[in-house]
This record gives C-alpha cells, sequence and structure tokens, in this order.
C-alpha cells in the first residue's frame, strides 16, 4: 500500500510559528513529502486559516499534533482543570478543521510525564474517567469533521496508556468512528513484545501512525522490522499518511521534554530527507536498508 508521507514541524522548531512554518513548508514540499504535521502547543501560535493557504498553494496536506503540555489533565484531576483541557483540545480540533487535517493526534488525557503508581482497579477506573471527560471532545470533533487519535506513550512519559492494548480499552466506549489511535513507532519500540502484532490487534481502530528510528532519528538507520511493521499496517488496513516525527537538540524546551540530549542526524534537514527517501523505498517493496551514510542524501531544493 502506498500511504501519504509525512514530516512533523518539530523535527525542526517548538513552538510553531506563522514565520517558522512558512520557512519550514516550502522545503518539505520540494523534497517530495505530502503532508506536514502540526503541533498546537498552544492554540493562537500559529493562524490555521494561513496555514491552511500556504499548504494548498505547495501541494501539502496537513494533520494536526495535540500537546497535552504541564497543567492538561482529563483524569486525576479537579473539574476546573478537566474543563479547560476540554477547551484546549476543542480548541485544538478547530485548527485541525481550519487546516483541513482528519485528526488530532496525540496523548489526550495527561500531561507528558506525568506518571503515578495505580492501585489494583485503578488504571480501568481512570479509563472509564477518560472516557466521560473526552467524550465531549470526541463529540465537538465529529461536528467538526476530525477523528481524535488518542497516542500511547513509553513508560517514562506516562504511567496511563503505554500499549496498544491499553489504548484500545481506553478509548473502547468511545465511537470509533470518531475516536481512536495514534502508534507511534518510537514508543512502540520500548513498550510491545511484538509491535507488528499490536499493530494487527489494533485494526479498525488506527486513526494516525507517526515513525522514526528507533533512537528517534531517521526511519531505516535502526533495528526496527520496517517489513513486518508495514506489512502489518496494511494487513490491518491502515491507509492512511507515515508522518515522521522527531526532534531538534537546538531548542532546549523541546530537546529536555523528548529526552534529546545528542544530535540523531548530520542536520535535521538530513533527518527528514533520509526518513522520506527510505520511506518511499520501503513501499515500493525495495530492500528496507537504510540509505548509504555517504552525505548524498535526497538533495535539497533550490
Amino acid at each position: 500500500m502506498h500511504r501519504a508521507l509525512g514530516v512533523s514541524t518539530w523535527v525542526w522548531t517548538s513552538p510553531l510559528t506563522d514565520a517558522e512554518l512558512e520557512r519550514i513548508a516550502p522545503r518539505a514540499a520540494g523534497w517530495g513529502f505530502d503532508t506536514l504535521e502540526l503541533p498546537v502547543e498552544r492554540p493562537g501560535d500559529w493562524d490555521p486559516g494561513r496555514a491552511a493557504r500556504l499548504l494548498e498553494g505547495l501541494g501539502l496536506s496537513a494533520t494536526v499534533c495535540l500537546v497535552m503540555g504541564p497543567g492538561r489533565e482529563l483524569v486525576a484531576a479537579d473539574r476546573a482543570t478537566v474543563a479547560a483541557t476540554r477547551d484546549h483540545l476543542r480548541r485544538t480540533v478547530d485548527a485541525a478543521a481550519e487546516v483541513g487535517s482528519p485528526v488530532i493526534a496525540g496523548p489526550a488525557y495527561a500531561s507528558v510525564g506525568r506518571t503515578w503508581r495505580m492501585g489494583p482497579g485503578e488504571r480501568e477506573a481512570r479509563f472509564a474517567e477518560l472516557a466521560e471527560a473526552l467524550g465531549p471532545v470526541v463529540g465537538h470533533a465529529a461536528q467538526a469533521g476530525v477523528k481524535v487519535a488518542l497516542e500511547p506513550l513509553n513508560r517514562y512519559e506516562t504511567s496511563l496508556v503505554n500499549t496498544v492494548e491499553q489504548g484500545l480499552r481506553a478509548v473502547e466506549a468511545l465511537p470509533a468512528e470518531h475516536c481512536g489511535l495514534a502508534l507511534d513507532v518510537y514508543h512502540m519500540n520500548i513498550e510491545e513484545t511484538d509491535p507488528p502484532a499490536a499493530i494487527r490487534g489494533a485494526a479498525g481502530r488506527i486513526a494516525h501512525v507517526q515513525v522514526c528510528g528507533n533512537d528517534r532519528g531517521s526511519p531505516g538507520r535502526d533495528h526496527l522490522d520496517w517489513p513486518a511493521i508495514l506489512g502489518a499496517l496494511d494487513g490491518a488496513g491502515y491507509a492512511g499518511p507515515l508522518v515522521i516525527e522527531s526532534f531538534t537538540a537546538d531548542n532546549d524546551a523541546i530537546a529536555t521534554a523528548a529526552s534529546v540530549w545528542r544530535p540523531l542526524a548530520p542536520d535535521q534537514d538530513t533527518l527528514a530527507r533520509d526518513g522520506l527517501a527510505f520511506l518511499r523505498r520501503a513501499q515500493r517493496g525495495r530492500p528496507a536498508s537504510a540509505p548509504p551514510d555517504d552525505g548524498r542524501s535526497a538533495p535539497a531544493p533550490p
């Protein structure tokens, strides 16, 4: 299956702004990406209408990443915090609808980095609490033609939803046509004993997929079994984009949040271009090996 290939603006910058988007988008289009992923760290950082016009002119589609920063909580939190988090997610839905994204994808349950030990039965109780809290956001998204894609994160970033199985339990009470899972191979490499099997087990509820190397570098420069991963996505019927999500080490806040302590490629453009070249080959069924590290990555646009 030939899916659209995308890249997150987090590869280069955080938070995204109109000026940064105008710098990044033409380069991504010139390299041959189909989709650009736009994180909403704070609604208003970038203008969705302006972004929609820019991307349309470049022939790019958009996906939107929801961001759960400090204080964004839908479970184990007071009413005011839950209400404010719902408002934040509704505004993220509105931005997605305006820019033409079919999804908002991310850990729509708790702030990244928040962990706590749970006693017997607490996780299931929290999942029920989440369904009640997230339900109005899913309803708002349904009216806007946007799907909420809940993302399991690794154990160091959350203690609530780490595996695909847990993610499926977390969303089972919410309508499948409007709420599914966002699968990120970085987190799956840590938490799943058999990532392709986990992907197959999520058939029918996969709403979005993010990819990178096991170290958050370029897909293909790693130990992941990409033929098996792509084959499992085929078997699960996922036809949406594959979006490269990585992060720049040049921004202190995002590098700390994502634990990026060293450069993951000679430069961020190389990370994106090499990942794109690899995914193109892999989707065409060619040997899924990494491109030679000889500095001859896909050329930058003039």
